[in-house]
């Protein structure tokens, strides 16, 4: 049996880290070297996400289209965005509500909420019956039919957002759903309406794109929801 200490541990993230950004653990003092090392480190990054968009782009841009339009056909209806994620998707889910109250320019404002937004909600659920229902607990309040379930994850497998969906579907929600690697647990749910993949390993460059992907359908959202053109190209 392996026993690992926290020496173990550092020494293994220190190995980690160094290859990642080995500028910040050369033994050279050179800083000409090193602001070449940066460099190139951000151009490869940025290339790299520059890619990843564009293959998100190829693959799923007349899907993008179609979403957009059956979201702007709920809204139409007076239906409403209930966008929700953990940690780091917590975040891009309120990002995502606030793109869709405050659309570009002159667009309608949509109604949007993120349901991790009411932190006395999301901690009472979480103690009083599980983390695994925190989302779906919401979705089961204030879901109607005509309304928009969105789930963000990174990994794609997080129980408490593949519950929000099944409740979601239950009540006869518009279900979509933004992951990444290559779609977890939420590709296998076969009553999901509509699933972005972010085809990458790293978290980073994931939630880079999943930003891309929802900020377009944001616009794209709101085109259609003024009766203008859109274009999957």
């Amino acid at each position: 049996m392996t026993v690992v200490t926290q020496e173990h541990a550092t020494d293994a993230m220190a190995e980690s880290m160094a290859s990642l950004y080995p500028f910040l653990y050369a033994d050279s003092t050179d800083v000409d070297a090193v602001r070449a090392q940066v460099r190139q480190s951000t151009v490869d990054k940025a290339r790299e996400i520059i890619e990843l968009r564009r293959e998100v782009q190829r693959r799923d841009s007349a899907k993008l289209v179609e979403c957009a339009v059956a979201m702007a056909e709920r809204f139409a209806a007076g239906g409403r965005l209930f966008v929700f994620g953990n940690g780091g998707s917590s975040t891009d889910a309120q990002d995502m509500a606030t793109q869709f109250m405050n659309p570009p320019g002159n667009a309608r404002p949509m109604p949007a909420f993120a349901l991790t937004g009411d932190i006395a909600v999301v901690t009472a659920l979480s103690n009083d019956v599980g983390f695994d229902v925190i989302f779906s607990r919401q979705v089961a309040a204030f879901g109607k039919p005509d309304d928009i379930a969105v789930g963000l994850s990174t990994s794609g497998n997080s129980a408490n957002l593949l519950r929000a969906f099944e409740e979601a579907t239950r009540r006869g929600l518009l279900t979509v759903g933004i992951a990444g690697y290559s779609g977890g647990k939420m590709a296998e749910v076969e009553t999901m309406d509509y699933l972005f993949v972010v085809p990458s390993p790293s978290v980073h460059r994931i939630q880079e794109a999943q930003t891309t992907i929802y900020h377009a359908l944001c616009e794209l959202t709101a085109v259609a929801l003024a009766g203008g053109r859109t274009d999957s190209t």
